[in-house]
């Protein structure tokens, strides 16, 4: 029987699969998609997100989003929302190695007629300032303290340092920072891996682009100017990466602490060893809650040196300073997270534990996590295309709520890297 006649169909794009469908479920299923992109995944994501779905502690659905196919654990593109007062987990592989991959979106006032005949330069240029590909060091020489202190503060850490603006942390979700990092609960394995690999991309689909918004491509010619678009054929720059591997050391290391204890310790029995997971509301839950955050702000970190380097390469080139050229930050969010957030579950206010694992946060107009500029429209949302094809820029909405203010990551990949 092929796996699309146990869903149920929700929606044109919405299809469940019910608690019936495994044994041990606490919840449904369900993934967002057309019935040809549900027809296209392969049967991994639907072994993965039924398996999530049994987790302890999982609120309304197991959700996996239109990109989604297979990953460790979780699939990419899964999200799950784990109730913290009602036993619910935590779980590198709802967060994936790579902690706070994301994207970050930048506008310039140059259009496509200013860049082209130079458009070599830059792109060499750029290549030789922010290093890519497996094992890169950065030009940043950190010792493995200083390392400890940019975990803990983030792409502040950066900007105290002349290597940004202050509208950047603004326009950064978490304000660069996300509060509770914990160096203390990190490895040394883990420093050493990442204390050379700040202002690098890595490898795989991880990217640097300069990218041209085209008229006919803007859609809401309005919101989009809200946004920084306002010109034809304006360039924009935009770029995707992560922890690199700090932060696949920092997962490493607490998915084989929590196969240790997650059976003995809390009698916590899963489907797939993969999803290796403790009670949030544990002393190892914790401890990888925050070392976690110092992942994420790696990440900031990382992106906000990538684009200070991006700045300076354009201000040689063109003669102008950065600020001259309008470089600001449109937005810079993550796709690879988990955070505490309210939500409402069958009409109550509930703090939940999200785990977003390829896919971004989506939150709609008037949230208050929202900087102020973009409180009146929603989240900008980036989703990246593969290297060379067209990328998004999105808004979130308030329907949003049902998928826990969550969508895809898009970047370039449909199925799993094996």
């Amino acid at each position: 029987m092929a796996i699309i006649d146990s869903l149920k169909k929700i929606s044109d794009t919405v299809w469940e699969l019910p608690l019936g469908y495994k044994a041990g479920m606490r919840v449904p299923a369900r993934i967002i998609a057309t019935e040809k992109l549900v027809r296209d995944m392969d049967e991994a994501v639907y072994q993965q997100i039924s398996n999530v779905a049994s987790l302890p502690g999982i609120a309304r659905y197991a959700l996996c989003m239109p990109d989604g196919h297979s990953g460790y654990g979780f699939p990419i593109g899964g999200v799950a929302a784990m109730d913290v007062h009602q036993g619910g987990v935590i779980s590198p592989g709802g967060i994936g190695f790579d902690i706070n991959c994301g994207m970050r979106l930048i506008t310039t006032n140059l259009t496509l007629q200013d860049v082209q005949p130079r458009l070599k330069e830059i792109v060499d240029r750029l290549f030789h300032r922010v290093p890519a590909g497996v094992g890169t060091h950065g030009f940043l020489k950190l010792s493995h303290s200083e390392f400890r202190d940019l975990v803990e503060q983030g792409a502040r850490w950066c900007v105290e340092r002349d290597m940004g603006w202050q509208e950047d942390l603004e326009l950064t979700e978490e304000n660069g920072c996300i509060a509770g990092a914990d160096a203390s609960k990190i490895s040394d394995r883990a420093v050493q891996r990442g204390y050379n690999q700040v202002g690098t991309l890595g490898s795989g689909n991880h990217y640097l682009e300069v990218q041209v918004a085209r008229p006919e491509d803007v859609r809401d010619k309005e919101l989009a100017a809200k946004f920084g678009i306002t010109i034809p054929n304006q360039i924009v720059v935009m770029f995707h990466c992560g922890s690199r591997g700090f932060g696949h050391q920092v997962a490493t290391d607490y998915l084989q602490k929590f196969l240790k204890v997650m059976e003995p310790k809390y009698e916590i029995k899963i489907l797939d060893r993969e999803l290796a997971c403790a009670p949030f509301d544990s002393p190892e839950g914790r401890d990888y809650f925050a070392a976690m955050k110092c992942g994420l702000n790696m990440s900031f970190a990382n992106r906000q040196v990538i684009l200070h380097q991006i700045r300076e390469v354009f201000s040689e080139i063109f003669g102008r300073s950065a600020a001259d050229l309008e470089m600001r930050v449109v937005y810079d969010v993550s796709h690879n997270t988990a955070k505490l957030e309210r939500h409402m579950i069958d009409g109550q206010e509930k703090t939940l534990l999200v785990h977003r694992k390829g896919s971004t946060r989506a939150f709609g107009p008037g949230h208050d996590e929202l900087p102020a500029r973009y409180r009146e429209t929603g989240q900008p949302v980036i989703i990246g295309g593969s290297m060379e094809t067209g990328s998004y820029l999105l808004v979130g909405t308030t329907s949003g709520s049902e998928t826990f203010f969550s969508t895809a990551h898009g970047s370039g990949r449909t199925m799993s890297r094996t």
